[in-house]
């Protein structure tokens, strides 16, 4: 391959194609051109054989470079730019959240709104591509947005931080924009809505409890003559809410098993949230809370 030929970045190449940049990324993964190690992307011996190759940044390190004529492959070219995405559909790309979590991440930017028929397109929304549909069966109402919204600074800024993840947006030019990249931890513990949190884990579980509407305390003081705290409270229904964390300290352990004894002594309704169910709060926070009769 001569060695002046003309390189892409893949932010470039998509560019090209007309289609948006996240869309790209997660299409060579399905290909099998690229994968995530860690933090960063790296090619696969089918994107080398493709043509792929990295370049550096002084700022940000090495990056996926393509030959320009790859824009011709026939598998590049048959990616459909014009489709419509949906919350469900959205999810592919913000793979931590499910479509409930993203309709109210939606909602809480003032796209839509969420009514007895389903989720209602805003003005807003609708300065932004959104169309309002209606499902064929059940006549629910639900939103439509076009492919590239999930390249819309803003959103892609605001869902990235339900997901405990945020992407780079100063770039210099010809540096490859790292879209699922994760920032230092100061900003990785600190909630939507403001607070500031211990852990990853506690930050989703804050995320999901506002995006539900549900008001909630952090490091709330149990009603105990021994002080203890719980993660969260939710005071609509009295609900005590702790994360056991996949590694925590022993002397952390001891606090939470003692918590749980006082729960059980003084009757008290409690959750726990373990590590592994991160990625699958829909589940678990919202049946466990409605079988306290809180509907998240």
């Amino acid at each position: 391959m001569p060695s002046d030929e003309k390189k892409l970045s893949t932010t470039a190449l998509a560019k090209k194609l007309n289609i948006p940049v996240q869309q790209l990324f997660v299409t060579l993964k399905d290909y099998g051109w690229i994968l995530r190690t860690e933090e960063t992307w790296t090619l696969t011996p089918k994107g080398e054989f493709e043509g792929g190759s990295y370049q550096t940044s002084r700022r940000y390190g090495p990056y996926i470079v393509w030959p320009e004529q790859l824009e011709q492959h026939p598998l590049l070219q048959a990616i459909e730019s014009n489709q419509r995405i949906t919350a469900g559909s959205m999810s592919r790309y913000y793979p931590h959240m499910q479509a409930r979590q993203i309709n109210r991440a939606l909602a809480e930017l003032g796209l839509q709104k969420q009514s007895i028929l389903g989720w209602e397109l805003t003005h807003r929304g609708r300065s932004l591509g959104g169309l309002q549909e209606e499902a064929g069966i059940s006549g629910a109402f639900y939103v439509s947005w076009p492919h590239e919204i999930i390249d819309n600074p803003v959103i892609h800024r605001e869902l990235n931080l339900q997901t405990d993840r945020i992407s780079q947006v100063d770039l210099p030019d010809g540096a490859e924009p790292d879209l699922f990249n994760v920032q230092s931890a100061n900003r990785v513990c600190q909630g939507v809505d403001g607070h500031h949190l211990g852990s990853a884990l506690h930050v989703r579980v804050c995320n999901w409890l506002y995006l539900a509407q549900l008001a909630h305390a952090c490091q709330r003081a149990l009603p105990t003559q021994e002080l203890f705290y719980a993660d969260f409270y939710v005071p609509a229904g009295a609900i005590y809410i702790d994360c056991w964390e996949a590694e925590a300290p022993m002397g952390d352990l001891s606090a939470k098993f003692r918590k749980r004894e006082l729960y059980r002594e003084m009757d008290l309704d409690h959750l726990e949230i373990n590590a592994d169910d991160g990625d699958n709060l829909d589940e678990v926070l919202g049946r466990g809370l409605l079988a306290f009769g809180i509907r998240g």
